[in-house]
């Protein structure tokens, strides 16, 4: 779509924003609906409700923001409702879960605010448009030490190493609608504001190959630290470690190539989809909390088994799932933009992943089938919405030609 800047040229409106206004939402509705078992009745579930809306509010104007100042505030109304929502529960794994995001959330924050300042002290200015002639006359080593900073807070946002720590505990310690939220909405404001500040920052300050390199250790630790997990919850807080390494490719070569934008897009929606679909069976199968209790879930819950079959091996990035063209077209773009090395490095992790989720799968079809009591009616949504998403993560996978002409053709990035 044609681009189009609002707001004194502090928000941008192109087809970046317009797929963030697009998939954010619907993200949150499904959310929404497969934490229904959890939230329905509660005294604070209109609270579940506007921490959610509000995150979501502020990951779409992230998605947008072209002021380092508007980036500022948008980065705060998307970070300080997932505090709530990670402790919403009120017990002591919520409280933990909300502090430690706290914790980290508040330093990188302060960081990302310096960050901004440097910036606009080497440019003199905080609009993307007006950065762009004044960051290549700034001295170099103030424009790098800026953009580290910066970066600081969105890779928090991201989940991404070396600003990771908290995901595992505050998935596992949130309720699974919380920990849903935690791990797709955020990364794509985050990602897609990423990207757009970048395209403003000269390539001369190295920040390309800082990008790879921190691509490349998140996809590494999070594939491998997901080895031993034997919690699911545990287990998709690391997958989605490595695949904030994945996105982060395209990020990279931001500038590079036409492809980038698109690749990022696509993987994004693709991710989102199946991400949530895999925490979507988790919510409806409330008594399972270890691997090994998914044991005969294909002659139980064949629907869910199948679901979570199509979600997890989508996460792999098997056809014809969205996330397997969101990831070709990532490593297309990377290659594209001289990053061959990450390629072939985030092809050998997509392939080692492959044993952490099939250790996940391997118990559903084999074993003798637990004693868990299932509340059916109250775990319909849940399952209803692993069983749409699987459903769709195929269903965009298939469509995947149309879907990549549709956002080639109109892509673009309102920065300059």
């Amino acid at each position: 779509m044609p681009a189009q800047m609002v707001y004194a040229h502090s928000y941008a409106i192109d087809t970046a924003t317009s797929t963030a206004r697009v998939v954010v939402p619907a993200a949150a509705l499904l959310i929404i609906a497969l934490s229904w078992a959890r939230v329905a009745g509660d005294r604070r579930q209109s609270e579940f409700f506007v921490l959610v809306l509000l995150a979501s509010l502020g990951a779409v104007l992230l998605s947008g923001a072209s002021d380092l100042l508007v980036l500022a505030v948008a980065y705060l109304l998307a970070t300080i409702p997932l505090y709530g929502l990670a402790g919403w529960a009120r017990d002591s794994n919520g409280a933990e879960a909300a502090l430690k995001l706290y914790l980290m959330g508040a330093l990188t924050g302060v960081v990302m605010l310096a960050g901004v300042t440097l910036l606009y002290a080497g440019a003199g200015a905080t609009r993307y448009d007006e950065m762009l002639p004044g960051l290549p006359a700034a001295p170099r080593g103030l424009v790098a030490v800026g953009v580290v900073t910066l970066l600081a807070g969105l890779l928090f946002k991201a989940g991404a190493v070396p600003v990771h720590f908290w995901v595992p505990d505050a998935v596992q310690g949130s309720t699974t609608g919380a920990a849903a939220l935690l791990t797709t909405v955020p990364k794509i404001g985050a990602l897609i504001a990423a990207y757009r500040v970048l395209t403003v920052v000269p390539a001369d300050s190295h920040w390309p190959v800082l990008l790879a390199i921190v691509a490349a250790a998140t996809m590494t630790l999070g594939n491998l630290a997901a080895f031993t997990q034997t919690v699911p919850q545990r287990l998709l807080a690391y997958s989605t470690i490595s695949q904030v390494g994945y996105l982060l490719m395209a990020v990279a070569v931001a500038g590079d190539t036409g492809r980038a934008l698109p690749a990022l897009l696509l993987y994004l929606t693709g991710y989102a989809v199946t991400n949530i679909g895999a925490f979507a069976v988790v919510a409806a199968l409330p008594g399972r909390r270890t691997l090994d209790d998914y044991q005969a879930l294909a002659r139980r819950q064949p629907w869910l088994t199948a679901a979570l079959v199509i979600c997890l091996l989508g996460l792999v990035g098997t056809p014809p799932t969205a996330v397997f063209v969101g990831k070709l077209t990532v490593f297309s773009a990377a290659w594209d933009g001289g990053m061959g090395w990450l390629v072939v490095l985030a092809a050998a992790n997509t392939v080692a992943s492959l044993f952490y989720y099939l250790r996940w799968l391997r118990p559903a079809f084999t074993g003798r089938a637990g004693h868990f009591t299932t509340e059916q009616d109250r775990t319909r949504p849940a399952t209803v919405v692993a069983v749409a998403t699987a459903a769709v993560t195929v269903a965009l996978g298939a469509a995947a030609g149309p879907l990549i002409d549709a956002v080639s053709n109109g892509v673009t990035v309102s920065a300059p």
